[in-house]
Order: structure tokens, then sequence, then C-alpha cells
């Protein structure tokens, strides 16, 4: 409901639906309405990520998010320097879609590995603590810490992707789009889409359980 609205629910998704819906002049009482039909409905086959533990979730995330950016950005990035190449000339706004990318890429790639490097395995390390009754110690003053550095990342990625989404006018190909070009809108919307969950899953619900677990703590 929210893609379907083009409302921004991860990296701008600290924010009350009214105000969401007064932004996109839309009405937020027949959005809530939707949204509660929505949850009504016993889709068995949705994910509760609310409901699993937070080493679980932090798996998911690594295997499933983390390994489909390593795999993506080397499929989409011959396609996008193909289409430049070839359709720049008449569509500059490629040559700033492909530094956009690229930029992406680059600082994704070094995102996620510190989060596996460093945030991830000391929230498994905390759930460990947490089933056996040991204490902790948080090598980085507070989990938070790292959390608002990711976060603010997080951020800069979420205004990448609505520039991208901009200038190619909401990934539609123009009238003289060759099937490259096409493919290659496609793919990158579907790279969008899939950051959208990432993210949500980390800003909503790995990060804000994994400071309260932290504060059990104390």
């Amino acid at each position: 409901i929210f893609k379907k609205n083009n409302i921004d629910f991860c990296c701008n998704g600290n924010r009350t639906i009214e105000n969401a819906c007064t932004q996109k002049s839309l009405d937020s009482d027949k959005m809530v309405d939707e949204l509660l039909n929505l949850s009504a409905q016993n889709n068995a086959t949705a994910n509760d990520y609310n409901s699993w533990p937070l080493d679980l979730l932090a798996d998911y995330i690594e295997k499933k998010h983390h390994r489909y950016v390593e795999a993506k950005i080397p499929e989409i990035l011959p396609f996008l320097e193909k289409v430049v190449r070839k359709h720049g000339e008449t569509h500059p706004e490629l040559y700033e879609i492909e530094k956009l990318f690229k930029d992406s890429a680059g600082e994704l790639t070094a995102h996620m590995k510190k989060e596996e490097i460093i945030l991830f395995p000391f929230i498994r390390k905390m759930v460990d603590a947490k089933l056996s009754g040991a204490t902790i110690n948080t090598p980085f003053g507070s989990i938070q810490n790292p959390i608002r550095a990711m976060m603010a990342e997080h951020d800069n990625e979420g205004a990448r992707f609505r520039k991208i989404s901009e200038l190619t006018n909401g990934y539609t190909p123009p009238a003289d789009a060759c099937n490259s070009y096409r493919v290659t809108y496609g793919l990158i919307q579907e790279f969008e889409n899939d950051l959208h969950l990432h993210i949500h899953l980390e800003n909503n619900i790995l990060f804000p359980k994994a400071i309260l677990l932290e504060e059990s703590f104390s």
C-alpha cells in the first residue's frame, strides 16, 4: 500500500501516517482503513519479521538482502554502462543515473561489511548472553552509536534512490528505449524495492529491538 502510494516507509519512515499522507495530498483515513483491512486478512505466506529472534533476523538480512546486493551490482553495472554509451547523448540524465548507482554500489558494499563485522556479531552476542544469563560489555560505548551511523547511511541511500526514481520518471523507459534500456530500468527498480525492505527490517525492527535488548542488561 505504501509503495502503491509512493510513500517512503523505510529511510523516511519515522513519521505518522497522517503526516505522510498530508505531504502526498492523500486521505489518511482511507489509507488507515486499507492497512487495517490488509492486516485482517489471513495470509499464511507472509513473514512476521517482528516475531523473529534478533539473531535469526540478522542472519536473514545478511543472507537474503546482503547477498542480493552483492549479486545484483555486477549484474546491473554492465547493462547501465551499455545503455549510457548507446543513449547518453539523447538522454543525458543517464550519466547522472549511472553515477548515482555506482556511488550507491560502493557505499552499500562498505556499509554491509561494517554491519557484518561489527554490528550483527554484537547483536548475536547479546542474544546468546541473554539466553545464558551472562553479562555483556559493549566495545563501542553503546550499540546506539553504530546504529546511528548505519541509519545515517541508510538515509543517504534513500535520498540517492529517490533521485534515481525522479530521473527515470518512476522507472518509465522513454519511447525510444531499446530492450537493454528497459531491462536496466527494471533491474534498478527491483534493486530499489529490495533495498526498501532491507532497510525497513533494520531501521524499524532489528535496530530498535537491539537497543532495547542492550538496555535490558543494565
